[in-house]
């Protein structure tokens, strides 16, 4: 067992450093994201607003009726593609986060592991007779600890990976619903 109190809290404290060191790079990399999803909805509305200026200005230009529904038509499979690219944007994005998220968790849960790990044989050393309940109630105690660290790590996969699907899912039905519009217009 530990051989002083003090090896015990440090070891303790090592862990703890470790899952909030986790957590803060998982908020950093959200919050990165977040800026990213703004930044990018930012200049999808600039986009649009000006392609909405421009259809305006053509409409109130166009000689006849003819004219000004080519010129609807004309308007119509660009925005198409831009709502596509902007799915698309959107979904690389949201990748990329859970990407950076898996990473960041993996790294930190190697090095809680080996933390964990060292933990238990420090534990496990030293032990003296009478001693072997206490070392079973601090090691499950670790693990536990360890075990729900995990879960936390496995939850946030877990929805960086709905959020991902959802935004390819939206992504592909925006295409086909572009696909349709665009053949309904001709």
């Amino acid at each position: 067992m530990f051989t002083n109190p003090e090896q015990f809290a440090s070891a303790t404290k090592t862990l703890f450093d470790l899952q909030v060191q986790t957590f803060n790079a998982l908020a950093s990399k959200a919050v990165q994201g977040v800026e990213q999803v703004v930044a990018l909805n930012m200049a999808t509305a600039k986009q649009s607003m000006e392609n909405t200026l421009a259809a305006s200005r053509q409409l109130s230009q166009a000689p006849d009726p003819k004219a000004a529904i080519d010129a609807l038509q004309a308007r119509m499979q660009p925005g198409v593609s831009e709502a596509t690219a902007y799915g698309e944007q959107l979904r690389q994005i949201v990748s990329d986060i859970q990407k950076e998220f898996q990473q960041a968790a993996d790294t930190h849960l190697v090095e809680a592991k080996n933390t964990l790990s060292a933990l238990i044989y420090d534990v496990t050393q030293n032990v003296k007779p009478g001693q072997e309940n206490a070392v079973e109630i601090i090691k499950a105690a670790i693990e536990n600890a360890f075990r729900g660290y995990e879960q936390v790590t496995q939850s946030t996969r877990d929805a960086m990976k709905r959020v991902e699907e959802q935004v390819t899912r939206a992504t592909e039905q925006l295409a086909k619903a572009g696909q349709a519009a665009a053949s309904s217009a001709q």
